[in-house]
């Protein structure tokens, strides 16, 4: 017999980017008691991870759990950029409601349908927080008709078109749900999720079942699975059988030898979790997302498990044999590398891994170029040094065998002025246009539908285009019939001609060609890109010549040279340049750009091609 438990509530926390939900989930730590009076504790305490804080944006998700008149509320704070959408479809699966967050001037975005829809399709109820309504440019009436015209055009039912609204400013540690109210605290919204967010119900005297929805990694205990117990009783010691219901062989004798619940920030200990904990298990090694942990009184049930969105980007991770190689990587042979990716499947459902046909390269497909960049990031700060190729879309054959490719649909806020330019050079990208309409602050909103690769590389380009006012988010809108080739370069990229260190007298003379990307006293090598060209074809230059000393001086021989400073990539814009014949060398200590083919001659002549190719197009 079903029953619920009332001194529980789950809750996880979505968003788009930026929209506030990591300083919300900081307020309410806060203002439950979690810290001493006297702690010191840092903004954006749950981004814990380094590249999370630096960007400012949640990778991860992540659960904590507070305390509010007796009544234990986990929040699960989940990421708000398509790209880790992986991290939110999972997790909806451990909660019983979720606070939508909205800000009050951006209003619904790209990703606040991504996630909303997810929710809804698992019929959960939904609470509007529209946040940051401290802002001067606030618009909460138009964004709460955009939120409900939203909940509309995703089928809503009447429950939850009826969903209450809240206003916040998560910044200031206030919510009220009327603005005339006085505005001090976060009350009424933990009042709201107590009222509205249904207790977790299920059978105790049921099997136990407990659905593993996220997995963490520990180097001392090894995986850790967290769910929530759905029926049953789970207990330290008791013996425990793994079944998947996507996997119909899976039946696995394990014994429970850890049993976490969350508590603030932290894991404690428990010897027993009742219907509707959210609980953390460790011990069990062949442990995965989606796997159903039931008891041994009859026979297991395993509990279906959200579909995960499949990958639509790749990249391939090659051993690095460039002549720098090994000079400042700590792992860099292929065993190295290979365990490293097969160890981020362990965590991140959303990735693939798969070995090709070269023992040196592996093809790495997740959900866009910041998924796969993150990657990147944290295996070069981990000391990996390899090599990567120019991200490539993964294509499909429908029914009839026609190939079709990953599409998107382009969400781009510019200013007025900018709006030709944008969308000359996404119809450049085979993109058409859907809608365009004005919106506060002499801004455009422009929607395109594109293909998924002719968004590769552009937003560099964007950001010059709209001189950083722009912004431009995504939303993958399926596969659709293959869309025709796209030029993703328009120039060639200045090649280093010798090895040896740059000089300042022979960057002096190849600025003239392009964009540097390297100033004077850099190791460089036969084959590396120094720079962009402004011209269609690649261009060798050699950047360590010298000047030849005469016996005779002229009035101007010793004045100063003057370089323009160069124009140094991130890992993001790196990613974003490098061409179909290029690859991205990566280490702890650098980022640089070479050609495929080392050898001079042959460059020469894959250049030439290139060059037919693209006076072909014109």
């Amino acid at each position: 017999m079903n029953m619920k438990r009332e001194d529980i509530r789950n809750i996880a926390i979505i968003a788009h980017v930026d929209h506030g939900k990591t300083t919300l989930v900081d307020e309410l730590l806060k203002q439950s008691g979690v810290f001493r009076e006297n702690q010191e504790v840092r903004e954006r305490v749950m981004d814990s991870n380094d590249i999370e804080r630096e960007r400012g944006i949640t990778i991860l998700s992540k659960n904590t759990a507070v305390t509010y008149k007796d009544t234990k509320i986990n929040i699960i704070d989940t990421p708000g950029h398509a790209d880790f959408g992986g991290e939110v479809e999972r997790v909806l699966k451990m909660v019983n409601g979720v606070v939508l967050l909205v800000d009050a001037f951006e209003g619904a975005m790209p990703q606040t349908k991504f996630v909303l829809m997810k929710a809804l399709d698992l019929n959960l109820p939904v609470i509007v927080c529209i946040n940051k309504i401290d802002r001067e440019e606030e618009r909460h009436e138009e964004v709460i008709d955009e939120v409900l015209e939203l909940l509309m055009d995703l089928d809503a039912s009447e429950e939850q078109l009826d969903c209450p609204f809240l206003f916040a400013s998560a910044k200031d540690g206030w919510c009220v749900t009327d603005l005339a109210e006085e505005k001090k605290d976060m009350k009424p919204l933990f009042d709201t999720i107590l009222s509205y967010i249904p207790a977790p119900e299920g059978d105790p005297d049921a099997n136990t079942q407990v659905l593993i929805s996220t997995i963490d990694y520990n180097e001392y205990v090894g995986r850790i699975g967290i769910g929530k117990v759905d029926n049953g009783c789970l207990k330290l010691n008791q013996e425990a059988i793994v079944v998947n219901h996507h996997d119909p062989e899976k039946n696995e004798k394990v014994r429970i030898s850890k049993l976490y619940e969350f508590d603030g920030l932290d894991k404690v200990d428990v010897t027993e979790a009742k219907v509707g904990s959210i609980v953390a298990i460790s011990g069990i090694a062949d442990l995965h997302i989606g796997d159903t942990i039931c008891g041994t009184d009859s026979d297991p049930v395993a509990i279906p498990f959200q579909k995960i969105s499949e990958p639509t980007i790749s990249m391939n991770f090659i051993v690095n044999d460039s002549p720098f190689a090994g000079t400042e990587g700590k792992y860099v042979t292929s065993r190295h590398i290979r365990d490293r990716l097969f160890k981020e499947l362990n965590t991140d459902v959303s990735l693939r891994v798969e070995e090709t046909e070269s023992a040196d390269s592996y093809k790495v497909s997740g959900r866009g170029e910041l998924h796969l960049s993150v990657l990147i990031e944290n295996m070069r700060r981990e000391g990996y040094e390899f090599a990567v190729s120019k991200a490539e879309v993964l294509y499909k054959e429908d029914e009839n065998g026609k190939k079709t490719e990953p599409m998107e649909i382009a969400y781009v806020d510019v200013p007025d002025e900018f709006t030709g330019s944008v969308i000359q050079k996404l119809s450049e990208r085979k993109g058409e246009l859907q809608n365009m309409s004005p919106i506060a602050g002499g801004y455009t909103r422009i929607e395109m539908k594109i293909p998924s690769r002719g968004l590769i590389g552009y937003r560099g380009e964007f950001l010059t285009d709209t001189k950083g006012n722009g912004i431009l988010n995504t939303e993958f809108a399926g596969y659709e019939p293959y869309k025709g080739d796209i030029a993703y370069r328009e120039t060639g990229s200045l090649i280093a001609f010798e090895t040896g260190e740059s000089v300042t007298y022979g960057l002096f003379s190849a600025q003239d060609r392009g964009t540097l990307f390297i100033g004077p006293g850099e190791k460089v090598y036969s084959g590396m890109v120094i720079g962009s060209c402004s011209r269609a074809e690649d261009i060798e230059l050699n950047v360590c010549k010298k000047k030849h000393l005469t016996n005779t001086r002229s009035s101007s021989a010793d004045e100063a040279l003057t370089l323009t400073p160069p124009k140094e990539l991130s890992l993001e814009q790196a990613i974003d340049y490098i061409d179909t014949d290029e690859l991205l060398e990566v280490t702890p200590d650098s980022l640089r750009i070479r050609k495929r083919i080392l050898d001079p001659l042959l460059r020469k002549r894959e250049s030439y091609r290139k060059q037919q190719e693209r006076q072909n197009r014109q």
